[in-house]
């Protein structure tokens, strides 16, 4: 299968192409730097320099696939329009291309973001639901996705949740070093939100069975793990790897929301992107961050979602 990936070199697509390669498939990567994409084509992958605003290279990209997956994101921004610009318009450009190329199947790599936060005892589905984002990446991420089912293709849309794993450099980086280093974590509030997690590897698994199976065409999936952890238990299982014994360090959600408008306004002044603002602390303070990733597991299979594997795979 010829497959064509975007953000082939980041913390998912990374090991998303090693496992398109461990599966037998011709993978082309739409890759920024060729410098730091040159152990993708050790590999075998055809790189091809671009973004996504560069319609020539996106056309080259996904000339003659059999599918195009599309996982590059912008999860940093100093305002709304800038996460429009990368994760509503520059999604327009990767699945308009790929319908003019005749490509048969597109499969997007959107976030839970995307929906909004869950209710306490009833994860999110993806059907019959409401999409209600609380952030300006989670309603870029929403936008995309409705230019990905505007479209003359066959499609799905994958939600992952938190990502965690070896070589993450965003998600919960900061909470391991604050860990190892000082035996102490934050949490937001008391510890008691809900989340859903999925292990790198797994939402890689996940990306390349959605882009081989037909059955989940038409459609909008949670990916994560099944169970269920407070944030509080979250970093207790890190400080279980770190192997210390942590403080946990509550963070009240006047605190959190000063914060971040403290360090998004700082960012603002430098012009710097950064995940850390204001708008983010709406994410922070809801009750509950889970999905249920049921109908995907009973469409392709339980591969690797259906049990949670834990902490100890990021070590």
């Amino acid at each position: 299968m010829k497959t064509a990936v975007t953000g082939a070199t980041g913390f998912v697509g990374s090991r998303l192409v090693a496992q398109l390669l461990e599966r037998g498939h011709e993978v082309t990567a739409l890759v920024r730097s060729l410098e730091r994409a040159a152990p993708l084509a050790q590999r075998g992958v055809r790189l091809v320099k671009g973004d996504l605003a560069d319609e020539a290279a996106i056309a080259d990209a996904v000339s003659g696939q059999d599918v195009v997956i599309h996982s590059a994101a912008l999860t940093g921004a100093t305002n709304e329009e800038e996460f429009l610009a990368a994760n509503r318009d520059g999604t327009a450009r990767m699945v308009d291309a790929a319908v003019r190329a005749n490509v048969p199947r597109f499969v997007l790599v959107s976030s839970a973001a995307a929906g909004g936060p869950a209710a306490i005892g009833r994860a999110r589905t993806g059907v019959d639901e409401e999409d209600l984002p609380v952030t300006g990446y989670g309603r870029s991420k929403l936008a995309g996705e409705l230019e990905v089912r505007r479209a003359p293709i066959r499609w799905s849309i994958l939600r992952p949740p938190a990502v965690y794993g070896p070589g993450d450099v965003a998600n919960f980086l900061t909470v391991f070093r604050a860990a190892r280093r000082l035996g102490v974590s934050p949490v937001f509030g008391d510890g008691s939100q809900l989340i859903s997690l999925i292990h790198v590897d797994d939402l890689a698994s996940a990306i390349a069975t959605a882009a081989e199976q037909p059955a989940v065409d038409g459609d909008v999936f949670y990916v994560n793990h099944p169970e269920v952890v407070t944030s509080r238990q979250f970093v207790e299982a890190v400080g279980d790897v770190v192997g210390r014994r942590l403080r946990v360090l509550p963070l009240p959600h006047w605190v959190t929301r000063s914060a971040l408008r403290a360090t998004g306004a700082w960012a603002g002044i430098f012009g710097t992107r950064t995940i850390l603002h204001a708008d983010k602390a709406n994410e922070f303070v809801q009750p509950a961050w889970t999905g249920d990733p049921t109908r995907f597991i009973e469409r392709t299979g339980p591969r690797r979602l259906d049990e949670f594997v834990g902490l100890e795979r990021t070590r």
